[in-house]
């Protein structure tokens, strides 16, 4: 068992630089009405400034992890918060949406260099039960300060303009900087072996045009461009896979990968963390859209998430302890999947808060249960040397998950919402008299329908009526794929995922098997 010297500030250190990409990963959603408004963005390009950043980092987690083990983690660390200020600022001041997701995306790579290294010195610092422990700490902390994001962008809302959101973090990237330049080590197990950097950009190219693919799918007209993307995605996996098998020193080693605990659980923890994702991305927009909230009452409503985050953690970690990882994913599981039945059956116009605050409530317990054994059998299945490779994967888990889940929800919300929309126009008695362009804007997106709603006072009701019926179609779709995702990684936990005894006896033969490699 090891632990470093001031092991409490360093962690403290590590939870803060995570910290920092968690909330620039979660304040975009809560200002997602207010930048439609400004820019009259169409549900797709919500939906990209909403995925930009995950996408940014799900790209590059695994390179970047690989180039830390090689060249130095805590460089990379520095790094990615000193390239997180002016990815910050950019969005703030972005002149167009479309600049604004390319800001997203930028930050989403400075996160990349930071995010996954945390999570690799505490693979490398810590051992045994205390490793467990601070990955509890790790996981919740960070899951708890994205869910309070939307809290914190709700309150700049209130008394700044929509860009001000992204301006939150400054302030704690400056406090993280200098306690990760000072007490973080320089140099903790790191490998000599050199970096596959064709497999690297090769990650980058399958993981960036399959999220993309998933996010214009929904858009008319856009079929070659997903079909484009797509066949790239497969052939980018057909080259990554052929590359890793060959390269003397692979960027992602498959027969690591391979291992039962290692596979089941990157699945399972992409299932868990895109949840939340998807959950707090349809969620913001349901409680503004909707149910009419403030910026500050929507982000208030998701505190029962990341309450039970915080408190569940440590339970987690004590049953990872005692009865296993795979016990302690499958509890996990249960909460998240009476969370989206929640938000399925009650989430209506006109609900209660209580059943706003239950279904956040359940999320919380889930991912706070779910996270600690999804990345502690990540790290504890590879050597100390690829703890880059375990990291990466678990922060591709949050990134991917959240990038993949908030695109298929995204794209079903915009699908939804358009047919419902484009229903009830053609069901109007005067659908005749309304102009092809005001169609346009009626099914494009929520924002764009309350704009034409101010621009025709005497229809506005009928509009706003009829935008929020085709919102809670959309949603509705979108809250089943959740189900629909949430059974698939449990029956695959279950199935695949090796009882505490077994795991124990696996994670053993590992750790002897690499200590003899």
């Amino acid at each position: 068992m090891s632990a470093p010297a001031r092991q409490g500030l360093v962690l403290a250190a590590l939870i803060l630089v995570a910290a920092v990409a968690n909330l620039n990963l979660s304040v975009a959603n809560v200002a997602l009405p207010d930048i439609g408004r400004a820019f009259d963005s169409s549900q797709t390009a919500l939906n990209l400034v909403a995925v930009a950043y995950s996408l940014g980092l799900a790209c590059s987690v695994i390179y970047l992890g690989a180039l830390g083990d090689r060249y130095g983690r805590k460089m990379m660390l520095v790094l990615g918060i000193l390239l997180s200020v002016p990815a910050c600022l950019l969005a703030a001041y972005a002149p167009s949406d479309t600049v604004l997701v390319v800001a997203r995306f930028v930050g989403g790579l400075s996160a990349g260099m930071a995010y996954p290294t945390t999570l690799a010195l505490i693979a490398a610092l810590w051992s045994g039960p205390a490793r467990t422990r601070s990955i509890a700490l790790w996981s919740a902390t960070g899951g708890a300060i994205a869910s309070l994001g939307p809290l914190a962008a709700g309150i700049m809302l209130e008394r700044f303009w929509w860009g001000s959101v992204f301006l939150i973090t400054l302030p704690l990237a400056a406090v993280a900087l200098i306690m990760a330049v000072m007490l973080i080590p320089a140099h903790v197990n790191e490998t000599t072996e050199p970096v596959d950097n064709l497999g690297g950009v090769l990650s980058i190219v399958l993981v960036g045009s399959a999220i993309l693919a998933i996010n214009f799918a929904p858009v008319p007209d856009a079929g070659t461009l997903v079909v484009s993307l797509s066949v790239l995605a497969v052939a980018a996996v057909v080259a990554f896979v052929l590359r890793e098998r060959r390269a003397v020193n692979p960027l992602y080693d498959l027969r690591i990968a391979s291992r039962r605990v290692f596979w089941v659980a990157a699945c399972a923890g992409i299932i868990v963390f895109g949840s939340l994702m998807g959950a707090m991305f349809i969620g913001q927009q349901f409680l503004q859209n909707v149910l009419g909230y403030s910026t500050v009452e929507a982000g208030l409503a998701i505190l029962p998430a990341a309450m039970l985050m915080v408190l569940a953690a440590p339970r987690s970690a004590k049953l990872v302890e005692s009865h296993g990882a795979r016990f302690t994913l499958l509890t996990g599981y249960v909460f998240v999947m009476l969370g989206f039945l929640t938000m399925l059956l009650l989430w209506q116009e006109g609900v209660g808060y209580w059943k706003v605050g239950l279904g956040y409530a359940f999320i919380g317990a889930g991912v706070g249960f779910a996270g600690t054994p999804a990345s502690h059998s990540l790290t504890g299945s590879v050597p100390v040397t690829r703890a880059g490779m375990a990291s990466g994967t678990a922060d591709l888990q949050r990134d991917l998950g959240g990038a993949v889940m908030q695109s298929i929800f995204g794209a079903l919300l915009t699908a939804g919402y358009a047919t419902a929309a484009a229903a009830a126009i053609g069901a109007a008695p005067p659908s005749s008299a309304i102009t092809s362009n005001v169609q346009t804007q009626l099914t494009k997106s929520f924002s764009s329908a309350a704009t034409t709603a101010e621009q025709y006072p005497q229809y506005s009701q009928q509009i706003i009526a009829g935008a929020k019926a085709a919102f809670l179609q959309g949603d509705q779709w979108a809250y089943l794929a959740g189900i629909i995702a949430v059974l698939i990684g449990a029956a695959l936990v279950f199935i695949f995922f090796p009882k505490a005894a077994e795991e124990r006896r696996l994670l053993d033969e590992y750790a002897a098997h690499d200590s003899a490699g």
